[in-house]
């Protein structure tokens, strides 16, 4: 259902409020530069810091900026059951595609607790989710026998796979991936990712480089393997400087250098250290972004 680059797509303020144009504006930059789908209020969307009022209204103008030409999947993971399905009734009244629903983090579930989790959510929204698994994040991680229990969901139709561990992901594709698609979370395992079975990308980097990203997997779609393993390889040191600092710092401070959003965030987060935003600087000059 989900596939292709799907950006994790910031959210940008302006004095310290949502800056909805600029958010707009973005969304139609991807979609004319061939985005496949859109990620609202997801990590790097710094959905920990916006108030519920705040939640709401980013996955309401990214729905109605998308307008349908593809797909929105809003983010609506917490680490209260209830709090999640609210969140995630909300998103389906407000006409999102999909639900982006993370692992509770902080309160450490077991296996049995996140199953119980995620079938909770399931029953009680009729809308396709998508598993989120980033245990760098969340301080659990979702083995694949406990997502394999989870197919029996029907409306559960996917997973970013976010933990950097091909071995893992490996057998997570080999056990789901007749009956859910497994979506890579990390942007530098998204080429192996798709050769394992794999069906796309939830990205940071695509959200500085959309058009590469699309490129990338269009070309594995149609069988150009040599064209996106040279996507792939021009696109590495964005990748890695995405994550020169805590993500969003990196990717939002990169659109601001591009002049597409205040260079703004939210406490606990902060701007970049000097040293830092001077290595982003010449990454992003030798790929001709900026």
């Amino acid at each position: 259902m989900f596939k292709g680059s799907i950006v994790a797509i910031v959210t940008p303020f302006k004095n310290n409020r949502f800056d909805e144009k600029a958010y707009g504006d973005l969304i139609e930059w991807h979609i004319s530069q061939g985005t496949h789908g859109i990620v609202p209020c997801g990590t790097t969307g710094e959905a920990s810091t916006l108030d519920y009022e705040e939640h709401y209204r980013v996955i309401e103008v990214a729905i109605k900026a998308a307008n349908k030409r593809i797909p929105v999947i809003a983010g609506t993971g917490a680490n209260s059951t209830d709090e999640a399905i609210e969140i995630t009734k909300k998103a389906k009244e407000l006409g999102a595609d999909g639900a982006l629903i993370v692992t509770p983090y902080y309160n450490k579930p077991t296996q049995e607790g996140l199953y119980r989790h995620y079938k909770a959510v399931a029953e009680a929204v009729d809308i396709p989710i998508v598993l989120y698994n980033v245990p760098g994040r969340t301080a659990v991680n979702m083995l694949p026998a406990t997502v394999a229990r989870l197919t029996e969901c029907k409306n559960i139709v996917a997973i970013k796979e976010a933990t950097g561990d091909m071995k893992q992901a490996s057998e997570l594709i080999r056990l789901c991936s007749d009956r859910m698609s497994v979506i890579s979370g990390d942007d530098f395992t998204n080429l192996p990712l798709l050769s394992l079975g794999g069906k796309g990308a939830i990205s940071v980097t695509a959200n500085i480089s959309p058009k590469d990203m699309a490129e990338m997997f269009n070309a594995w779609q149609g069988g150009d393997i040599t064209k996106a393993r040279e996507i792939h390889y021009r696109l590495e040191p964005l990748n890695t400087s995405m994550f020169i600092e805590t993500n969003p710092i990196p990717v939002k401070t990169a659109l601001a250098l591009m002049g597409k959003i205040e260079e703004e965030f939210r406490l606990p987060l902060c701007e970049m250290s000097k040293a830092n935003k001077e290595k982003l600087q010449g990454v992003l000059k030798n790929a001709g972004i900026i």
